[in-house]
């Protein structure tokens, strides 16, 4: 394939040290609210990766579901793969791309398994289908077909009719406790705007601007 021939000039808004949020989070929120505004489709999906037991970098999208007390928070199978990773080395990057605006945020940090109370209560406001497939899928397990999955949900399906549904054990949620949050944003020949905030052992944030 030749895709030389696919080019964007990136001419929206400009990003400058001096008028960007003193704190990242604040910066993530505005920029985030602006994505919002926009009617960007899923604002909140964001690439999540680790690195599996021998040392390859593994990425897939997942959902933020809130920011709090400056931490990213996202749930999902604790036994899938990622869990898997996390579970064995919890230094985790985020990256959440809104295309349409030319921006771009990445986050380094750590996961970290929220309570059981906060899982909980995610869980409980997710409609009844999805309550259902948390215990249908054994995510990231190898299985024979569709029709294993579909014979599985119409099974418990059947069975949560007359049982109340509770949040399997090994579902749950992360927080992704940042220690630097890069916000990019595009501009004309490639001299595009990164403005990098990093964490000191005090949880000061400090801000600089990086070559792009």
């Amino acid at each position: 394939m030749d895709l030389n021939h696919l080019r964007a000039s990136y001419n929206n808004e400009s990003l400058d040290e001096e008028t960007v949020l003193p704190n990242p989070i604040d910066q993530f929120q505005y920029w985030f609210n602006e994505a919002l505004k926009a009617e960007l489709p899923e604002p909140n999906a964001m690439v999540l990766s680790t690195v599996d037991l021998n040392g390859q970098p593994q990425s897939r999208a997942v959902l933020l579901k809130g920011v709090e007390q400056e931490n990213f928070v996202f749930f999902t199978n604790y036994l899938s793969q990622k869990g898997i990773e996390i579970e064995n080395n919890p230094k985790v990057a985020l990256n959440f791309l809104w295309l349409e605006l030319e921006r771009q945020v990445r986050i380094t940090g750590t996961a970290v398994k929220v309570s059981d109370e906060a899982s909980d209560e995610y869980f409980y406001t997710r409609p009844i289908g999805s309550q259902i497939g948390a215990h249908v899928s054994e995510q990231s397990k190898r299985i024979p077909n569709r029709q294993f999955l579909e014979d599985k949900l119409a099974e418990l399906t059947t069975y949560y009719e007359i049982n109340p549904i509770k949040r399997p054990a090994n579902w749950g949620g992360y927080k992704v406790v940042p220690n630097s949050i890069e916000f990019w944003n595009g501009r004309p020949n490639r001299l595009h705007d990164r403005i990098i905030y990093e964490k000191d052992l005090h949880g000061n944030w400090h801000l600089s601007r990086l070559s792009p």
